[in-house]
């Protein structure tokens, strides 16, 4: 009897071993399914997403340049030579630091008051800008018309130029396998036109209004999977609305407050900067100091000099929004040199008539 409940023990113990075994298998089957589902699905709405991002891209807003007052002729052509002397100005900008993908930016204006050979003045404006794997270039040819008053001048000014987008994305699938319906570049470019009016008046303030990207153009390409049209990539270039304005103080002290605002929307979003700086200057050298608050995204220390028509800046933008955890603030240079042609010798003539 004792051997027969042994055999009995053991054949049973064997039968549920084999079961348990056999409920694991499943489960592992179980398990392997729904991570492949899952990986699936991960797939699925990473690449429904990354599509979705390239091909409907819209742009969201211009550039952001603290040193603002020294690039007033891309934002508003009306400010076109409204100043005596041929000025060139370059601005670095290296946004959010340390944030892969983030913004970086070059800026060249060139302009120049030609009232001396025509009305009006006549500028050239060239802006890139690379944030991810997108790369913008814009090129504007600006002219302004003054409408001199006794309180002031008033320019009228046109930008008409171009502006390109280009694409080159690295994809990160999920999986080792690379989606081929994924756009693999894109570049395309179309007009470009901005509108601005902008008045200086005799009292060290001035204030402007204009538009740029008043063309709204759209750029599309198609991109293929073999011999089949996957898709239409779109860049739709949006409108952007701005409103500026300035004031400098009688001495204060050893010097002068300079105050300036800048209001950008794409009646999508709405921002705006507010710049407050001490100027002071001795015999040789202008130097200034001040502060730039911006909505909802930074504060930011400004330092600068002029010297021999040389004039250097620095602004560091302490990230103040979302970013803030990672970011490791913005840097931007900027350099500016201006050439005042000399002023026409009259001289007399000895001619019997001009006597």
């Amino acid at each position: 009897m004792n051997s027969i409940s042994k055999i009995s023990f053991f054949n049973l113990f064997l039968y549920f071993s084999r079961v348990k075994g056999t409920l694991y298998v499943l489960f592992l089957h179980y398990k392997t399914i729904n991570t492949r589902r899952n990986m699936f699905k991960k797939r699925y709405l990473s690449t429904l997403l990354f599509t979705t991002v390239l091909v409907s891209a819209n742009a969201q807003q211009d550039k952001l340049i603290t040193h603002f007052i020294y690039d007033k002729m891309s934002l508003n052509p009306g400010e076109t030579g409204i100043d005596e002397g041929i000025c060139g100005t370059s601005v670095y900008r290296n946004q959010w630091d340390k944030v892969s993908g983030a913004p970086n930016s070059v800026l060249l204006n060139v302009e120049a008051n030609i009232n001396r050979f025509f009305p009006g003045g006549l500028g050239i404006s060239m802006y890139h800008d690379a944030i991810g794997f997108v790369r913008q270039n814009n090129v504007m040819l600006n002219y302004a018309y003054p409408v001199y008053t006794d309180y002031g001048t008033l320019g009228v000014g046109i930008g008409l130029g171009m502006i390109n987008i280009g694409m080159q994305p690295t994809w990160v699938p999920p999986t080792n396998a690379l989606d081929k319906s994924l756009p693999v570049g894109f570049g395309k470019t179309g007009l470009d036109l901005n509108f601005g009016l902008y008045w200086k008046g005799s009292s060290n303030y001035y204030a402007g209004i204009s538009s740029t990207h008043l063309s709204a153009t759209r750029l599309t390409e198609k991109f293929t999977v073999g011999n089949n049209i996957a898709g239409i990539s779109t860049y739709q270039s949006s409108r952007h609305y701005y409103a500026m304005g300035g004031y400098t103080t009688d001495p204060i002290g050893p010097g002068r407050i300079d105050a300036n605002v800048l209001v950008r929307s794409d009646l999508v979003k709405l921002s705006s900067d507010i710049n407050v700086r001490y100027l002071m200057s001795t015999n040789q050298l202008s130097y200034y100091g001040g502060l730039t608050f911006r909505t909802s995204d930074a504060i930011a220390v400004m330092l600068g000099g002029s010297m021999n028509n040389w004039t250097v800046g620095y602004s560091y933008d302490y990230t103040i929004g979302k970013l803030s955890s990672i970011s490791q603030g913005t840097h931007e240079i900027l350099v500016k040199y201006c050439y005042y042609l000399p002023e026409i010798k009259k001289v007399p003539s000895k001619h019997p008539r001009w006597l």
